[in-house]
């Protein structure tokens, strides 16, 4: 008996065929293309925020080590060895050059994220990246990472290098596991090592020094500290303590500061107080002032521009006429008065106005008066009001 064909099997050898002879084409096509096409411009991204190094300093590797790239063929260009000349900068974590058929060279470039800058017992000063690698200051940027001083005796050379000693690795966790923790990123500001070898914190708010020893169980030791901060540090203060032991997993151990050391509060005297109670009740009768004689001055404009004009004459003709004439004249103000006032004609005014209108003149010059006593009789009982608050808020 004959074998059934597996057609299946046959039709999909052919489309690989198919696939791998397109595939050969299209290399074959970009390859012609690619000796033709020329260069005709370089593209450099650098993501992120940090500036360790600048566009005029990766041009600068590309001139040195392939010269002029703009008008060259894209087959003369060796990308991988653009590649390996970046990646050897001590600021470049990872490189990726590549062109297109536009003749565009693309340059993509991650830089190394420090998270921890060191200050060792020799006076070096380096940082350590976000891999766990060592890498040098930079000139152009400074960047804003945790500090750590004191007895550290790892050193750094002239590239970039693994760390070596034990405390080195353990700095290296430490800030790392600070760095991914919002907290603790913004709670601590330091951290040093002192003759012992133990790694302290110093945090931003209280005044004590956080021990931690070394990076074994630390996500344990943070825990009971954040416990700790939560329930015992509301109670005593955070100037209780000098120094807060997180060294040993199951336990907390605390060093109390000295009773004269603790900042004291500061206590309000009564004369403090006597003052702003002054200040207080001073600028609430300025505002009641204030405030009255807006509304004098607006309801009676007219009348107060009346007596200035009034009392003007009146000191010249005592001063030019005699005794008996100014029992006369005395008597023509008050027809003048009428006259100011009345807006129409003021030789057809009658005797009943005249009586009426001097009337109305007292009574509008007899308010200011009672207007000056009430504002007396209420900064009395708005000074006596203060009192009482002063004196209940007291008790």
């Amino acid at each position: 008996m004959f074998k059934r064909i597996n057609w299946s099997a046959i039709f999909t050898g052919f489309a690989w065929l198919i696939s791998l002879a397109g595939v050969v084409v299209l290399l074959s096509f970009i390859n012609v293309k690619k000796q033709e096409v020329k260069c005709t411009d370089v593209k450099i991204l650098i993501p992120g925020a940090d500036n360790f190094i600048e566009r005029e300093e990766i041009d600068a590797i590309l001139r040195q080590d392939q010269g002029v790239l703009l008008g060259r063929n894209l087959e003369k260009i060796n990308i991988h060895q653009i590649e390996k000349k970046l990646q050897s900068n001590p600021y470049i974590g990872f490189a990726k050059v590549y062109v297109d058929m536009d003749g565009i060279l693309h340059i993509e470039i991650k830089q190394r994220q420090p998270i921890l800058r060191i200050l060792n017992a020799q006076g070096q000063d380096f940082y350590i990246d976000n891999d766990g690698l060592k890498m040098p200051i930079s000139s152009n940027f400074t960047a804003n990472v945790l500090v750590a001083t004191g007895n550290i005796s790892e050193v750094f050379g002239s590239r970039v290098d693994t760390l070596h000693t034990q405390l080195a690795r353990d700095l290296y966790k430490t800030a790392l596991y600070i760095k991914q923790d919002t907290l603790w990123d913004s709670q601590i500001e330091q951290i040093t090592v002192d003759s012992k070898n133990d790694i302290e914190l110093v945090p931003r708010v209280g005044n004590q020094r956080i021990i931690v020893g070394n990076a074994d169980s630390l996500d344990t030791k943070m825990k009971n500290l954040l416990i700790f901060y939560k329930q015992a540090m509301p109670q005593v203060g955070w100037d209780t303590y000098r120094t807060i032991s997180i060294k040993y997993t199951n336990q907390i151990v605390c060093e109390k500061r000295d009773s004269s050391q603790i900042a004291k509060r500061k206590v309000i005297s009564s004369g403090d107080s006597l003052k702003i109670q002054r200040q207080v009740s001073d600028s609430l009768i300025r505002n009641v002032i204030g405030e009255a004689m807006n509304n004098k001055t607006a309801s009676n404009t007219n009348v107060k521009a009346e007596p200035k004009k009034q009392e003007l004459p009146q000191p010249e003709a005592k001063k030019l006429v005699p005794k008996e004439v100014e029992k006369t004249k005395i008597k023509k103000p008050e027809e003048k008065k009428v006259i100011a006032i009345a807006v129409t004609k003021p030789k057809i005014v009658k005797p009943e106005e005249k009586k009426d209108k001097p009337k109305s003149l007292a009574s509008v010059q007899a308010k200011p008066k009672q207007s000056a006593e009430d504002l007396k009789k209420q900064r009395e009982k708005e000074i006596r009001a203060l009192e009482k608050q002063y004196k209940t808020q007291q008790n």
